[in-house]
C-alpha cells in the first residue's frame, strides 16, 4: 500500500507542469548565479571601470526588484494565471540582459539590474503555488520542495562555473557569455508560454489544465484597487498564523545574507585557501546539500517537519560557531559539509511547514507575501555583514549567523506547538 502511494506521489510530481516549473527554476537561478557571481562584478568593475558604489547600487536594486515585487506578483498570478504572469515578467529579463550586453552607461546598467529583479520576482510565488496545488489535501510536498531546491542550487552553482570557463576560453570576452544568457532568456520565455493559461474551475482542475483565478478581463482594471484591498484583508483575517512566523521568515534568509558576501574573503584572507581549494570547499558543502535534499524531502513527507527543523537549525547554528574558530583545513571541510547537511534538513521541511499554513483560496498571494519577507533578509544581510566585517572582526558575521540560527531553533520550538494564532485555534 505504501509503495502504491509513493508511486502515485512520484507520478504526480513529475508531470509536464512540474517539469516546466523545474526548468524555469533551474534556468533563472543559472542566469542569476552567472550574472551576480561571475559576470557583473568583474565586467562592471574591471572592464567598464565603474565604482563600487555604482555596482552596489545596481545589485541592491536587483535584490529590491526581486523581493519587493513578489507579493504583487503573487496577486497578479491569482488573476492572470501562470502563463500571463511568467511570460510578461521574463520578457523584462530578456530586455535586461540585452541592455547589460549592449549599453555601458551606469544609469542604464542600474536600470537593467532593476528590470532583472522585476523579471524574476514572480518565479517563486508561481512555483510554490503550483507545487502546493499538486501536493494533495495534506500538503505533503517535501519531495517536490527538495527537488525544486536541487534545481535552484544546481543552477546557482553551475552558472558561475560554466561562465568562468566560457570567459577564460574566449579570452575574457563577455560578448559570448551574454549571448548564452540571451539564449537562456529566450528558452525561459518559450517555456513560460507553455504554462497553463487562465481557465480554471474553482480549485478542482489539475494544474496542467488550469491556472490561478482570474477576475475577468473586462473588469480587471476596475478591480485592481479592490483586489489589493482584498489581499490586505486576506492577510489580516484568513492568514491565521503565529506572529513568530514573520521574524522567522526574515531570519531564515538573513543568515545566508550574512555569510554569502564574506565567505570568499574569509576563506582567502583568514584561512589562506587557494581558489582551487575554495572551489572544492563549495562543492563539498553544496554537494552534501544536493545529495541529501531528495531523501530528506521524502522523509519529511512521511515523518513531518518538526524534528527535521529542530535538528537542522541546531546543527547549522552550532557548526557556524565552530566554523568561526577553526583554522585546520580538514576541519573547515567538515564544518562546511555539516552546515550543508543542516540546510538539506531545513529547506524542504521549512517550505512544507509554510505550505501547511497557507489558505487554499489565496495561495499565490500569501506565497508572494511570505517570500517577500523571507527575501528581505537577503537584502539586509549583506549590509550588516559588511559592517560586522569592518568593525567587529572577520569572524563576527559567522558568530552572528550562528546566534541567528539558534534563535530560529528557539522560534521553531514555539511554532511547532502553536503554528497558528491562539484565538484562531480557539
Amino acid at each position: 500500500m505504501k509503495q502504491i502511494r509513493r508511486k502515485k506521489a512520484l507520478q504526480r510530481l513529475w508531470t509536464p507542469f512540474f517539469s516546466k516549473l523545474w526548468i524555469l527554476v533551474f534556468l533563472v537561478e543559472f542566469m542569476k548565479g552567472s550574472l551576480l557571481v561571475s559576470i557583473l562584478p568583474v565586467y562592471m568593475g574591471e572592464t567598464l571601470g565603474l565604482s563600487a558604489g555604482i555596482i552596489g547600487l545596481a545589485f541592491s536594486l536587483q535584490y529590491f526588484g526581486d523581493n519587493a515585487f513578489r507579493a504583487p506578483a503573487g496577486w497578479m498570478a491569482e488573476r492572470l494565471g501562470y502563463r500571463g504572469t511568467m511570460s510578461t515578467a521574463l520578457l523584462f529579463t530578456l530586455v535586461a540582459i540585452i541592455m547589460l550586453s549592449a549599453l555601458t552607461a551606469p544609469v542604464w546598467l542600474v536600470i537593467a539590474c532593476l528590470l532583472l529583479g522585476l523579471g524574476t520576482s514572480p518565479l517563486w510565488p508561481c512555483v510554490m503555488t503550483g507545487t502546493t496545488e499538486m501536493s494533495g489535501p495534506n500538503n505533503n510536498n517535501g519531495a517536490a520542495m527538495g527537488t525544486l531546491e536541487i534545481a535552484s542550487m544546481g543552477g546557482t552553482g553551475l552558472g558561475p562555473l560554466i561562465m568562468n570557463f566560457a570567459i577564460s576560453h574566449y579570452g575574457h570576452s563577455y560578448s559570448t557569455v551574454f549571448m548564452i544568457l540571451i539564449g537562456c532568456s529566450i528558452v525561459l520565455l518559450l517555456v513560460a508560454l507553455m504554462l497553463p493559461g487562465t481557465n480554471r474551475s474553482a480549485g478542482k482542475a489539475e494544474p496542467e489544465q488550469s491556472a490561478l483565478i482570474s477576475s475577468g478581463d473586462s473588469k480587471q482594471k476596475q478591480q485592481v484597487l479592490r483586489g489589493i484591498q482584498e489581499t490586505i484583508r486576506t492577510l489580516k483575517t484568513k492568514l491565521n498564523v503565529n506572529p513568530l512566523i514573520y521574524p522567522a521568515l526574515f531570519l531564515q534568509s538573513f543568515v545566508i545574507g550574512l555569510i554569502s558576501p564574506v565567505l570568499t574573503l574569509y576563506a582567502r584572507t583568514d584561512l589562506g585557501i587557494s581558489p582551487n581549494l575554495y572551489s572544492m570547499l563549495l562543492i563539498a558543502g553544496g554537494g552534501v546539500t544536493v545529495l541529501a535534499l531528495i531523501p530528506c524531502g521524502k522523509l519529511v513527507d512521511r515523518l513531518g517537519t518538526k524534528y527535521f527543523l529542530h535538528i537542522g537549525f541546531l546543527l547549522a547554528g552550532t557548526t557556524l560557531f565552530f566554523f568561526s574558530t577553526v583554522q585546520s583545513i580538514p576541519l573547515v571541510f567538515v564544518s562546511v559539509a555539516i552546515i550543508g547537511l543542516g540546510y538539506a534538513l531545513i529547506l524542504p521541511a521549512w517550505n512544507t511547514f509554510l505550505a501547511q499554513l497557507i489558505p487554499e483560496s489565496e495561495r499565490a498571494t500569501v506565497w508572494g507575501f511570505f517570500l517577500t519577507l523571507q527575501g528581505s533578509g537577503m537584502v539586509i544581510g549583506p549590509l550588516v555583514s559588511g559592517v560586522l566585517w569592518d568593525h567587529a572582526g572577520h569572524t563576527a558575521p559567522f558568530i552572528i549567523s550562528g546566534i541567528v540560527m539558534l534563535l530560529m531553533f528557539s522560534c521553531h520550538l514555539v511554532l511547532a506547538r502553536h503554528p497558528r494564532r491562539k484565538n484562531a485555534e480557539a
